[in-house]
């Protein structure tokens, strides 16, 4: 789809990976399909983990929310793209009813708000990791899944992400500790600052 002249780098939906409450994992599938479909553009995309201390961030104009109710999610992962050609940032959520894709500053006044107005054990902080990083170092056995009995949600139907490293650290990329993981952590605010300026010369 495109939007003021920019074009998706997502796969059209029919053919998208997705799994319900297993955002991490689509997200690196869509890193994945962007490697694969247009390598040039891979340098431009970062995953974006979204939690906090407590693990409760709230985010608005999500698919599970209930009129103009916030979602509170322990974490939650959105796909950015920063396009050298457009000047702009671009958020990929496959779990918002916002644009597919949607520019940042509307995803930002709309899905993120703002961290004033609300009790300090919801405030955001964002780990940003390129993607290439995170294709390389990501794993989960989905364990974070699974209770007594059986699965909360069901799970992806291809088999677990998993590093020669690891087979789970979903952990160090959900932490907001910026001596533990991969990529940048920033306050929602510094996020917002940072990569909604244009990107042009």
């Amino acid at each position: 789809m495109q939007r003021d002249g920019y074009r998706s780098i997502a796969p059209p939906e029919e053919s998208r990976v997705y799994t319900s409450c297993y955002c991490e994992e689509n997200v690196w599938q869509l890193c994945e399909c962007v490697r694969a479909q247009s390598p040039q553009l891979v340098g431009e995309v970062s995953a974006v983990f979204i939690s906090n201390l407590r693990r409760t961030v709230p985010l608005w104009k999500q698919k599970s929310g209930h009129g103009d109710k916030p979602v509170i999610w322990d974490y939650h992962v959105v796909l950015l793209h920063q396009s050298s050609r457009w000047g702009k940032s671009f958020i990929y959520d496959l779990d918002s009813v916002l644009p597919f894709p949607c520019r940042l500053q509307l995803y930002t006044d709309q899905a993120f708000r703002s961290d004033q107005g609300l009790k300090p054990a919801f405030w955001r902080k964002v780990r940003v990791i390129p993607a290439e990083v995170f294709l390389k170092t990501f794993s989960s056995d989905r364990s974070h899944m699974k209770e007594a009995g059986g699965w909360r949600m069901p799970p992806p139907s291809y088999p677990c992400i998993q590093t020669p490293e690891s087979v789970m650290n979903l952990d160090d990329f959900i932490s907001m500790d910026p001596s533990v993981g991969v990529g940048d952590v920033f306050l929602l605010s510094e996020f917002i600052k940072r990569f909604t300026e244009n990107l042009g010369p």
